[in-house]
Parts: structure tokens; sequence; C-alpha cells
């Protein structure tokens, strides 16, 4: 079991065990094998809800199967509908769903493996605890950078249409903040470009880092969602 680098304290490591052993996280991490010949890593994909984070993750992915490597993907929607389902959306219950997905993410990147994350997590606080859980030398926060008007209209559950009937309190962009990363990997604009450019970026970008060397095994099976 993976540790946090730093002290998050024995709450979240007790989560973490317990976290681990859930049968969803055990299934994933058994098709993820450990190779010290190959560094992990996380994409961690942060933006306003609509902002274009599960497209972009999973254009990402199709073209890092395409170029050999094994992917996990971790999906906001999809974690809360399979590992969250007793979590709100409070800011401590947000900052617990962003503590569990990197507990999750350190361990992939601990055996080797690549982990898309894709969620708002709107909070910087709790993405610098998630780029030292994972461990700072495997992490590449990527802003998804999408001005709200444009994720508004994207968005098809309806829900900034219900934050704004004060249907839904306490939503990311209307009645909650979300904290601009200050020094993110990288920044995309997703009005300009493309999904596939966009992933194309991310792909050179963690080549260049060095965290893109060819997986030999099968793909290890997502948690997707919105």
């Amino acid at each position: 079991m993976v540790k946090p680098e730093v002290g998050t304290g024995d709450n979240l490591l007790g989560e973490g065990e317990e976290l681990l052993a859930h049968p969803v996280v055990r299934e994933m991490l058994a098709g993820v094998v450990a190779d010290g010949c190959r560094p992990g890593s996380c994409v961690w994909l942060t933006g306003i809800p609509g902002s274009g984070k599960s497209a972009t993750a999973e254009g990402l992915a199709a073209g890092l199967r395409w170029r050999g490597r094994q992917v996990t993907i971790l999906d906001g929607d999809g974690v809360r509908a399979s590992i969250s389902q007793d979590l709100g959306f409070s800011k401590t219950d947000r900052d617990k769903q962003v503590r569990r997905v990197s507990l999750v993410a350190a361990e992939v990147v601990r055996r080797g493996g690549l982990v898309v994350c894709a969620l708002v997590s709107p909070y910087r606080a709790a993405r610098r605890e998630a780029r030292a859980t994972v461990g700072t030398a495997g992490f590449v926060e990527v802003f998804v950078d999408t001005p709200l008007a444009v994720a508004e209209g994207r968005e098809v559950k309806g829900r900034y249409a219900q934050a704004r009937r004060g249907e839904i309190v306490g939503f990311t962009g209307v009645d909650d903040p979300y904290e601009r990363p200050e020094r993110p990997e990288l920044v995309l604009d997703t009005v300009q470009y493309s999904v596939a450019e966009n992933a194309a970026l991310i792909m050179d970008y963690l080549e260049k880092r060095g965290l893109l060397a060819a997986d030999t095994v099968a793909a290890v099976g997502d948690t997707n969602g919105g």
C-alpha cells in the first residue's frame, strides 16, 4: 500500500487502506502490472463542470493506447457511482472525493501504471494534497480552461440550470468557487483546439518528461463517467 509523502493524518491512511480493499479498486489494480523499468505517472485534469475534462481524458487514453500504453481512467462521475456513493458535494465531501481518487491514483503510479484523473477538484489545497499523495515526480496537473458560458452550454445534464434556479446548492461555477490552478504543468484551450489536439499536447508533454515508455500488457478496465 502506498503511503502519502506528506503527513496527511491517520484518518487518511485508514481510509486509504479500506479504499484499496474495495472490490472495484482491487479489480482495477489487478490489471496494473508493476515494471521497475518504466515510471508511473498521473495526469490530473481539473476544470469547472462541462469544461471538457471527460472528453479530454477519453481522447488522451485513446491516443496513449494507440502508442502502446496501458491507461486507467478515474472519472469524477464514475468514481462517485462506484466508490464514493456516500459523498455529497459539500467542501468536506469534495475534498474526500479528491483524496480517494489521489490514493487510488498513487497506487496505480506505484505499480508503474499511467492513470488519467478527470474531476472538478475545485480547491487548490486538495489538489496540492493530491500531488503530494501521488508524488511530484509523476504528477501532471492539467487545467482544462473553458469559459463558464461555454461550459454551461455544453453541460447536458442541466445542472447549471438547476443551480441557477436554486435547486442545487454549492454548484461549482455558480454559487461555489472554482480556484484556478496557479502553476499547472499544462493549460488547455477547448474552444480553439479539439480534443485530439489537446490530447496530443498532453502526450508531447509526457514524452518530454520521460513518462511515455511503452507498456507490454493489455489495457486495464476503466472507471468512466461524465
